[in-house]
């Protein structure tokens, strides 16, 4: 059991049987003991997030979470597919619950899903994704109107404002936080 004072940025705590992490903690000591907690956290499950006070006397339960490796194998447009590299189980996630992590996946890529009570409730991704260009128009020299920037259609339907030398076939880097164009891969 945690108490409302160690529920510190990135702890993992039950409250209202869903699995939350602590985002930001502020902590106020009031004159005649006791302190009140602040605290904002996201909900594992529904990445929902949420601002509460507590007091110091408040408890929680530990949230245990499972970090596993899987392969993502395939979609069929509202679910997607992914097999546990240890014990070859296949899990299944819906789009919603992927948020817009989807956008990243190629298959066969390797990504770290997190479990709780035996349920994969969400997909961690790698900071940068590489991604092949399916569709863009050709970029014209000279053209600053749009300050050398152009769209680019993605294979996994993500649209990332590129440069104008980029071309349909070509591999880039893209950021999976921000789903900017970092590079070339």
């Amino acid at each position: 059991m945690y108490s409302a004072n160690d529920i510190k940025v990135g702890k993992k705590f039950i409250m209202d049987e869903f699995p939350y992490e602590t985002v930001k903690y502020a902590q106020k000591v009031m004159w005649r003991g006791g302190s009140i907690i602040n605290v904002k956290a996201k909900n594992l499950v529904t990445w929902a997030t949420i601002t509460k006070t507590f007091s110091d006397h408040d408890k929680f339960e530990e949230a245990d979470i499972e970090t596993n490796s899987y392969d993502y194998l395939y979609n069929d447009g509202q679910t997607y597919y992914f097999m546990n590299q240890q014990s070859f189980e296949q899990i299944e996630l819906s789009k919603e619950s992927l948020d817009w992590a989807e956008l990243f996946l190629n298959d066969g890529d390797k990504v770290m899903l997190q479990e709780f009570n035996g349920n994969a409730i969400n997909l961690h991704l790698d900071p940068t994704a590489i991604l092949e260009v399916k569709d863009t128009p050709p970029g014209e020299k000279g053209d600053t109107a749009t300050w050398g920037k152009k769209p680019a259609t993605m294979t996994t339907g993500l649209v990332v404002q590129v440069p104008l030398f980029i071309k349909i076939g070509d591999k880039l880097k893209i950021d999976t936080r921000t789903k900017d164009y970092q590079s070339r891969a």
